[in-house]
């Protein structure tokens, strides 16, 4: 299996997110998409990167700086988006405030790309479409370089529902 067709090179994602008016970056930095992480951390001109100590924290900062007028991105893995659920819950579902998160699918196996990660072995990677099926968050599934265009509906769509949105990057993002 050619694992490198199932890998979104963070330049790709760094235009993706310039092309849709990022600003901010609010993350707990994750292993799937270090090399945007990298990236970023480097520099791009126009998005700040803030780490925070936890999830919960990523998306209360997220929504103030939403609430401020800027536009954010929520970076973390699915761990921290099951970690985050009641914090998530309260801000985008209750309160109606609109974020697109990017959650790395953390520990999905090689072998899983190109089927559905419904039938990952892993349970934190298995239940991580269920799960946002289940509490009615909308999500869409980054395979490859070009789904990230799926970035400008994810924005699209948050903000025309008024809710959280995710985007579950399947596999390591590429270092160029």
């Amino acid at each position: 299996m050619d694992v490198s067709m199932y890998s979104i090179p963070a330049s790709v994602a760094v235009a993706a997110l310039r092309r849709n008016g990022v600003q901010r970056v609010v993350t707990v930095p994750d292993w799937v998409q270090l090399s945007l992480h990298d990236q970023l951390d480097r520099g791009v001109e126009g998005i700040q990167v803030i780490k925070c100590c936890n999830e919960n924290q990523v998306v209360t900062v997220a929504a103030g700086l939403t609430i401020g007028g800027l536009r954010p991105l929520v970076m973390m893995q699915n761990q921290g988006l099951y970690n985050c659920f009641n914090t998530l819950r309260a801000v985008c579902l209750d309160a109606h405030i609109p974020m697109v998160f990017m959650v790395g699918q953390f520990g999905r196996e090689y072998a899983n790309l190109g089927q559905p990660s419904t039938q990952s072995q892993r349970s934190m990677v298995r239940i991580a479409e269920p799960f946002l099926q289940a509490i009615g968050v909308p999500f869409h599934l980054l395979d490859s370089e070009a789904d990230m265009a799926r970035l400008d509906l994810a924005y699209e769509q948050a903000e025309r529902e008024r809710t959280a949105v995710v985007l579950l990057v399947s596999a390591p993002m590429a270092w160029r």
